[in-house]
């Protein structure tokens, strides 16, 4: 039952990403360089949503919210060396996985080195460094019963912790600035977009809360990520390690977003005019798989999941990947147009 909830997530998650051609690299990336806010709205009314709804299902005792402890050096390095390499990789890391189903050959180079360095950096040749940082994890008090503490009644740091109020409180102060942003602020047109942002935002809602439900009946109590999934994948090709909730959920995505490339024709083996793109996007792999890890999550497990848990770690980290992928973007781009 494990791997068929994991694989019903994925592929619901694969159907939005691939027709919202949801990508947070792209986001980011167009945010800095186009002015063009679109995508990066959607994504923020999704973050948004997401605040009440996660609040809603811990009230209810469905999930408890677990935010990811607080790392000064991790959450700083990590995600600014994968805001790197998501746009060396023409993709970020939900990015990347659905353009996989789509037929794109550098994507699929690129996964194949991001889930190798993830590997490498979480079990393997890189361990050592990921050891060498987690001794500057921080965890605190937890303040409320919604929290999922350790048993030391610890969790990860929260705006909820450390103003120590009630996490519905700052939630719902939260979710009111973001949509006054979203809301009050002029917002890019995408006459070729086959959907609006506004939309994108509502139909990620329901595939977060089934994921994180689902993810939580299988005993790993978080949201949707995508790198401890491909770390499944891999490892269970050249291990015994059995498939788990999250590595269906990732294959899920490839799977959804192959049929829906198929359905509406968009299914094509694409190859880049030049073979050194190749190169670069096998660079921008190795970076995203050593800074998810690094850094306790991708675009994924902190921006989309961790952030709308108010988790101190996963805003610190968010500042980072957009940060990073700003660097790369000047450089690979020449700044501003």
């Amino acid at each position: 039952m494990e791997i068929i909830l994991g694989i019903i997530t994925g592929v619901a998650f694969g159907v939005i990403l691939q027709r919202g051609r949801v990508c947070f690299n792209s986001a980011f990336r167009d945010l800095k360089l186009l002015k063009d806010n679109f995508l990066f709205k959607a994504i923020m009314f999704a973050i948004a949503l997401e605040i009440v709804a996660f609040l809603f299902m811990a009230q209810m005792g469905w999930v408890h919210l677990n935010p990811k402890p607080f790392n000064i050096i991790g959450n700083i390095v990590g995600p600014f060396i994968f805001g790197i390499g998501m746009v060396l990789a023409g993709g970020c890391a939900s990015g990347t996985t659905y353009r996989v189903g789509e037929g794109n050959t550098t994507s699929w180079l690129a996964l194949l080195f991001y889930g190798l360095t993830a590997w490498a950096t979480k079990k393997g040749m890189f361990s050592p460094i990921l050891k060498a940082v987690s001794k500057y994890t921080t965890k605190v008090s937890s303040i409320s019963s919604l929290y999922l503490a350790d048993d030391k009644g610890k969790i990860g740091p929260t705006l909820a912790t450390l103003l120590h109020i009630n996490p519905w409180i700052i939630g719902i102060i939260v979710f009111a600035i973001i949509v006054a942003y979203l809301f009050l602020t002029k917002t890019t047109k995408r006459p070729d977009s086959k959907l609006s942002w506004q939309m994108i935002g509502i139909l990620l809602i329901p595939v977060a809360m089934f994921g994180f439900w689902t993810s939580t009946l299988s005993g790993r109590p978080y949201p949707l990520g995508i790198t401890g999934g491909w770390i499944n994948v891999f490892m269970g090709y050249a291990t015994k390690v059995k498939l788990n909730w999250e590595g269906a959920e990732v294959l899920g995505i490839v799977i959804g977003a192959f049929i829906t490339a198929l359905i509406y024709k968009e299914f094509k083996f694409r190859v880049p005019r030049r073979g050194v793109t190749y190169l670069q996007v096998t660079i921008g792999g190795i970076c995203m798989g050593f800074g998810a890890v690094l850094g306790g999550g991708c675009n994924i497990g902190h921006f989309f999941s961790g952030i709308p848990q108010l988790a101190l770690s996963s805003i610190v980290a968010g500042i980072f990947f957009i940060l990073g992928n700003w660097f790369m973007s000047s450089i690979l781009y020449g700044g501003s147009k």
